[in-house]
């Protein structure tokens, strides 16, 4: 069974026909029939794609697979029983599962989940924002990582002169590239409230902060990853946020034919940040060792980069690329991020 339709689980339904045997009984669990691809994400707030851009059809790689398409959302994973019951009241028993199911927006801050927008899951972001951002003329976005800061740019770039203030509790980036990300934020003009934590939201909404409160028509939460709540209760050992710790093989230390990928896993042993980016360095090992584990053979181990590529789109079509110490920005930038997102997408359509 595969639980979640994210990165590395679309990439193993592009390839599963290559791997498995065809009289495996898989199916594919997912409360949609689409994954949103998170780099586009931002281009999709600024307008520069549809929403169909930045998609993959799930259910036309799960029909192609030879995969039984299930539409729900988890409420109990029992690990030791090994089946799962949806919120319909329906159960799916498995013999092995694999787990990419995503984060949400962590909402640990007093009125986060009552007055914010998440940015998590992003099928859900999208159409409230849809719904309730394009109108809205004074934006709060709460967390300056590379997620809080291309939302924020991406917002004022799409609703100009609209006043976009992004709060950040601490300094996320250092050297040049924050010095590169600064001057971004400023021609956009984002307004940057620099080490100003926020410690609630209040109807409104209002943001409060240790300097005072801020009036606002929204809020965007991109601050932290938090865990599926069914995760602390099914069984799996987690990690003290609640996702699974897996080995290097992406197995579950608790449960071994239970496997992680993507956000819901935390390797316990190699532990890195919860992005998009491993989460597709995650799906050929993943894929692997299934049919490792189905055959008896030994299993394979991920072991992540130190240092990742990152384009960070900076609202107009201009970004900056960052590689370990190295940073340089133009829009040369953001063409090449938007030939390889599209790239990316576009291997699911053509099959390969």
């Amino acid at each position: 069974m595969l639980l979640g339709g994210g990165h590395a689980h679309a990439l193993v339904l592009l390839q599963l026909r290559r791997f498995f045997p065809r009289q495996l009984e898989i199916k594919l669990v997912t409360p949609q029939p689409v994954h949103t691809y998170s780099g586009m994400v931002p281009g999709v707030v600024a307008g520069h794609y549809q929403v169909a851009d930045a998609q993959v059809d799930l259910a036309r790689l799960a029909a192609g697979a030879g995969v039984e398409l299930v539409l729900g959302s988890v409420s109990t994973f029992d690990a030791d029983a090994k089946c799962i019951w949806l919120e319909d009241g329906s159960s799916i028993a498995y013999d092995i599962a694999s787990l990419n199911t995503g984060s949400l927006a962590s909402t640990q801050v007093p009125g986060s989940a009552a007055h914010a927008l998440g940015i998590k899951p992003f099928e859900t972001f999208i159409q409230q924002w849809e719904a309730r951002g394009l109108s809205a003329r004074r934006i709060a976005v709460v967390g300056a990582g590379a997620a809080g800061v291309e939302m924020a740019m991406a917002i004022r770039h799409r609703l100009a002169p609209a006043k976009v203030t992004l709060f950040s509790d601490r300094a996320m980036f250092s050297g040049a590239l924050a010095a590169r990300l600064a001057r971004a934020l400023e021609r956009c003009g984002v307004e940057l409230r620099a080490d100003a934590a926020v410690t609630a939201l209040e109807p409104g909404p209002v943001v409060v902060t240790p300097r005072g409160r801020e009036s606002c028509d929204l809020v965007l939460w991109t601050a932290g990853a938090a865990a599926q709540p069914w995760l602390r209760k099914s069984g799996l050992q987690t990690d003290a946020a609640g996702f699974v710790l897996v080995d290097p093989a992406l197995r579950s230390f608790s449960h071994p034919d239970v496997f992680a990928a993507g956000d819901s896993a935390t390797l316990r042993d190699a532990r890195h940040a919860k992005s998009g980016v491993y989460a597709v360095r995650h799906a050929p090992i993943l894929a692997s060792n299934i049919v490792n584990l189905l055959e008896g053979r030994q299993m394979e181990d991920y072991a992540p980069q130190p240092r990742q590529l990152a384009l960070i789109s900076c609202g107009a079509k201009y970004a900056i690329a960052t590689r370990g110490g190295w940073s340089a920005e133009g829009d040369w930038a953001w063409r090449w991020k938007d030939w390889l997102d599209r790239r990316w997408i576009a291997r699911f359509s053509r099959g390969g």
